[in-house]
């Protein structure tokens, strides 16, 4: 045989394989990975974090999205069992409750999705801000429908809490795309000295965001749905907007973390970013190396 033609058959062979692993990829990422739940546990050491507030754990999922393919009401109770079950002193919503539109489907109103968190809501406080998702939607709609279910929602407000012996003002700011976002306005009632936890769907506002806040929470991102070995994050590629995707980022004394969130819109696909409830644990720099830590 003669060279060339042993070459074409030996690349021929090599495309074959990569077209299986490419369909084996993607009934993965379309069938199995959108279905997993992971929690994940992070250490987060704060600027000037509080000794009295050591230790304080929050849960923190995003974009839940309601109705996206293998993701429907029933997974919602399972993400919640999970939420309610935890040991964290409180939970923390950064939006997207409902989704606009994705392939294979299906809106389900606020409405409906509210009253499964209320078996949260019964065992601990959650607090929420709203996403575009939810705007598009009819924004108000979807925060009474929040609120009748004890959720907390705070757009462009700031709300005074005691969580275990740390006082704490929880602070959400509006969407970046949708909503005001109006960030003197949300800190218009922080005073004193207690740490401010920023809630905020979009983590592209977070350098708006003043000093004042000892850590910012955000989603939106859904971690880029698709990370790959040796390539990286597509999402990220040529988009300056991305760049704060998913876990934590820290600019001098300024500390942020992105959810990888929970649904998918637009495609149907999660590929090395499996949904996930974020456990943060948040520490002062006495009893933590500074940073975040994901500890499993």
């Amino acid at each position: 045989m003669r060279p060339r033609a042993v070459w074409r058959r030996r690349l021929g062979r090599v495309f074959i394989v990569w077209i299986a692993l490419a369909f084996v990829a993607l009934v993965y990422g379309m069938a199995v990975e959108p279905r997993r739940l992971v929690q994940r546990d992070y250490t987060l050491a704060p600027t000037n974090w509080p000794a009295r507030c050591d230790g304080l754990r929050f849960d923190h999922v995003s974009d839940i999205h309601t109705g996206s393919p293998g993701n429907g009401l029933d997974n919602l109770d399972r993400v919640v069992a999970r939420l309610a079950a935890s040991d964290s002193d409180a939970v923390v919503l950064t939006g997207d409750y409902v989704i606009l539109s994705v392939l294979g489907g299906r809106y389900i109103p606020a409405g409906r999705v509210a009253p499964h968190l209320r078996a949260l809501t019964a065992r601990k406080p959650v607090f929420a801000v709203l996403g575009n998702h939810d705007w598009w939607k009819d924004g108000l709609a979807v925060r009474r429908a929040l609120e009748s279910a004890g959720v907390v929602v705070l757009e462009d407000q700031a709300a005074r809490v005691r969580l275990r012996n740390c006082d704490v003002w929880m602070v959400g700011v509006g969407d970046l795309w949708t909503a005001p976002h109006n960030v003197r306005r949300a800190f218009s009632t922080v005073s004193g000295d207690a740490p401010a936890i920023v809630l905020t769907h979009n983590p592209a506002l977070w350098p708006q965001v003043p000093s004042r806040a000892s850590l910012v929470l955000a989603g939106h991102t859904h971690g880029g749905q698709i990370s790959l070995p040796g390539i990286g994050q597509p999402a990220q590629w040529g988009k300056p907007e991305n760049r704060y995707i998913r876990g934590s980022y820290q600019e001098g004394a300024r500390l942020l973390f992105v959810s990888p969130g929970i649904g998918t819109s637009i495609l149907p696909l999660r590929l090395g970013v499996p949904p996930e409830i974020s456990r943060l644990t948040l520490r002062t720099a006495v009893s933590a190396t500074g940073g975040a830590t994901p500890a499993s």
